[in-house]
């Protein structure tokens, strides 16, 4: 049972990275219906903002975080003003070629710029060990689950309180209804661009703290288990996309302690498609009808 605890442990670790990056998936889609797969290598370009700072600048690890998420939404603004915005009227399938288009086009711009090995991130925190019933924290666990928590706090309280939040929920609903009743629709989506783009940056620095590397590929695998986690919880919901990172990250850890760490990804798609299989829009998700 300790065992288990302790795995649990891990595996919120983990599946609150996941959570962090699924929920850009799922503001993106619930606002423009757009999968935005370039969002994993938007996570990984964090990452490195981070490595880049800490290890060439010496910056504190917790400005870089900072930085790196205020980047990170500046690089999605950016690429949602330059890809996507253009591609609005046009098909869905244009849009997501588009994204995974701009996925590629950051990854091999990342390993042309910095190789395609795997860099160690520098440990800058003291990782203190602490022991509550026999299980082990350390004080990496503790770092990423309180940021984490914050975020999504923080979240909650600008989409359910602040006027761009109540903006953005309005433009999920229907865009056309609210750019009738006064609201800046691009404004809403480049808004809600930044803010999934920070949270996958700050994420991404948070991954190279707690494993101690980075690398330019980083973004696929993180990204598509988020979206996995995403889809799960119910894409277009916040607090799916949360619940979504968590199971994911605890069923990856747990699949690994029973000593069947090759079938962990299985795992995960096996989730996917259970979950697809008896609730079609995820745990939290809404059945909607479609127009044909």
């Amino acid at each position: 049972m300790q065992i288990f605890f302790q795995q649990l442990v891990n595996g919120i670790a983990l599946g609150s990275i996941y959570a962090l990056v699924a929920l850009g998936y799922t503001m993106v889609y619930g606002t423009i219906r757009l999968i935005n797969f370039a969002h994993g290598d938007i996570f990984m370009v964090g990452a490195f903002f981070g490595f880049y700072s800490v290890s060439q600048l010496g910056m504190n690890v917790y400005l870089a975080m900072l930085l790196a998420m205020i980047f990170s939404s500046i690089l999605g603004v950016i690429i949602e003003r330059i890809a996507y915005k253009p591609l609005r009227r046009s098909t869905r399938v244009a849009a997501l070629i588009t994204a995974i288009g701009v996925s590629f086009l950051l990854q091999n711009a990342m390993i042309a710029f910095v190789g395609p090995e795997v860099k160690a991130f520098p440990s800058t925190i003291t990782n203190s060990i602490f022991r509550v019933f026999g299980i082990v924290f350390n004080t990496k666990h503790i770092l990423v689950l309180v940021i984490t928590v914050l975020l999504m706090i923080l979240l909650q309280v600008i989409v359910k309180y602040t006027k761009m939040g109540k903006a953005m929920r309005a433009v999920a609903v229907d865009a056309e209804a609210a750019q009738l009743m006064g609201i800046n629709v691009d404004r809403v989506i480049s808004f809600t661009f930044a803010i999934g783009s920070g949270l996958a940056g700050i994420a991404g620095v948070l991954v190279g703290v707690y494993y101690n590397s980075v690398s330019p590929t980083m973004g696929v695998t993180y990204g598509l288990k988020a979206f996995v986690a995403a889809v799960v919880g119910g894409v277009g919901s916040i607090p799916g996309a949360m619940v979504g990172g968590y199971l994911i990250g605890v069923l990856e850890t747990l699949v690994t302690v029973l000593g069947l760490s090759t079938y962990r990804e299985a795992a995960v798609y096996g989730l996917l498609i259970v979950i697809l299989l008896v609730l079609p829009a995820g745990l939290f998700g809404k059945n909607v009808k479609e127009k044909v």
